[in-house]
């Protein structure tokens, strides 16, 4: 297809609108920002981003919804490239990428999409700065840390983590609390129920599935673990922060 007609013409269109686009560098300052964990930077840019939401941005559709979908699904994808670039696991980047464009397709007005870009751009922001921090922590404990995601659902110890790293169990006990500021013991509950949360909001798993699926004896066991920690029963938990999309979402 020659699409140097139309390419001239609306080359002519935007030079008689004197419409200019976002120069790359600065569009790339901002996702730099996300990338280096920069929150309040990020959260400085949306203010910005918020007021001219559009200047700087083509065209993509007649319809104002449309155009603001399509150009909400375009940055959402570019900045989980660039998180990935910095060094988030791809598939949590991409998870969380579709999770904000199905979030977007349920919009029903452009300012819903505006405000949910805030919302999209300070997440990633704050888990690059949550992976940033990470970096400071000692291979041994990164490699334990990996270890209790991979096997939430089984019976973890510490002796179970110590053997796996070959270091003796007192040394990662006092090496896992200085370095996380948590017990290791309270890690894995934590890490156990910020994954139910995850699940609990982008699934329809019945409860008693999601409990015996992060090991916990019975789902009373894992209703009154849930409680403590978060200061909600898993039903009140979905009721309120759950949506309808079957998705998945792994913790990083």
């Amino acid at each position: 297809m020659n699409t140097n007609r139309e390419l001239n013409y609306r080359l002519f269109v935007q030079i008689e609108e004197d419409f200019k686009r976002t120069e790359i560098k600065s569009e790339f300052s901002r996702y730099d920002d996300i990338k280096n964990g920069d929150v309040e930077k990020v959260r400085e840019n949306f203010e910005d981003i918020r007021i001219n939401y559009y200047e700087g941005k083509g065209m993509l559709s007649d319809d104002l919804l449309r155009n603001t979908q399509y150009h909400f699904a375009i940055g959402t994808g570019i900045i989980a490239r660039v998180c990935i670039d910095g060094g988030m696991k791809h598939n949590i980047a991409y998870t969380l990428s579709d999770i904000y464009i199905r979030k977007c397709d349920a919009c029903h007005l452009p300012e819903e999409i505006v405000e949910l870009t805030g919302e999209m751009m300070l997440d990633f922001a704050e888990r690059m700065r949550d992976i940033r921090k990470a970096d400071s922590i000692s291979r041994h404990i990164r490699r334990t840390v990996d270890y209790i995601y991979e096997n939430l659902g089984k019976p973890l110890t510490l002796k179970m983590a110590a053997e796996h790293e070959k270091l003796d169990q007192s040394y990662l006990s006092k090496l896992f609390a200085k370095e996380m500021h948590i017990s290791f013991k309270a890690y894995i509950l934590k890490a156990k129920i910020t994954t139910a949360q995850n699940i609990l909001i982008f699934s329809d798993f019945p409860i008693s599935e999601i409990a015996v699926s992060l090991g916990f004896s019975s789902q009373s066991a894992f209703s009154a673990a849930f409680r403590k920690l978060t200061g909600m029963t898993p039903m009140s938990y979905r009721n309120s922060f759950g949506d309808t999309h079957s998705i998945n979402l792994e913790n990083n």
